[in-house]
């Protein structure tokens, strides 16, 4: 149906008219409705309120109950953009102070999982900074599609980290002990509801279970 509006955008377009046009919270339902272009801006605005507690003003008892119901978004999102959102302040400060959201191209404008994509990238021991800038790159200059290239990134630290004896012998041992707690944890389950062993050993079994758990925590 021609010009028809998703549900959605009509609730924050009825929240909007009753609001001051230069306030924070109608600069927020306006980031909102227009998400693909400006989730950049909904998480900077998004973490002032966060920061700041701003929606105990406006009468949420908690940001999650906020961002669902001022703005129709759930926790993992909201939260996903405010560490985006972070991130950016933090690591690659001169991506908002091109205000690249205004100039660049939409199709090239990174989504906020590309970002938070990125965040986690920069913490991976097997990556490099040559591995990072490439990343990057290809995020903020490339337009590339997340799927392809979370795909990528999987592949590249899976052949790092078999380069790195270390810390192949760490993800054999772990895959290892996970393979041998299930067992246990099936063994145990069958003894106890056969009752092939006395409680106690069952018991011991449990514990002998929680030890090699904390192994591979």
């Amino acid at each position: 149906m021609p010009g028809h509006k998703p549900k959605s955008i009509q609730n924050i377009e009825e929240k909007m008219v009753s609001l001051d046009a230069g306030s924070l919270r109608y600069h927020i339902l306006e980031s909102a409705k227009n998400f693909k272009t400006s989730w950049i801006e909904l998480g900077r605005s998004l973490y002032t309120v966060w920061k700041d507690k701003l929606y105990k003003d406006w009468g949420f008892g908690t940001f999650d109950i906020y961002t669902a119901k001022e703005i129709g978004i759930k926790k993992p999102t909201a939260m996903k953009l405010l560490r985006s959102y972070y991130f950016l302040e933090k690591e690659e400060p001169a991506y908002l102070k091109n205000d690249y959201t205004e100039k660049a191209d939409t199709a090239k404008l990174p989504s906020y999982e590309a970002v938070d994509l990125l965040r986690k990238a920069k913490d991976k021991k097997a990556l490099d900074q040559e591995d990072y800038s490439k990343l990057k790159k290809e995020i903020f200059e490339d337009g590339k599609d997340l799927q392809m290239v979370k795909r990528d990134l999987t592949s590249l630290i899976r052949q790092r980290e078999e380069l790195d004896p270390e810390e192949a012998y760490k993800r054999r041992r772990v895959a290892t002990l996970r393979r041998f707690i299930g067992s246990l944890k099936a063994l145990k389950q069958e003894a106890e509801i056969s009752k092939l062993l006395p409680m106690s050993l069952i018991k011991e079994t449990q514990e002998l279970i929680k030890k090699i758990e904390k192994e591979i925590e």
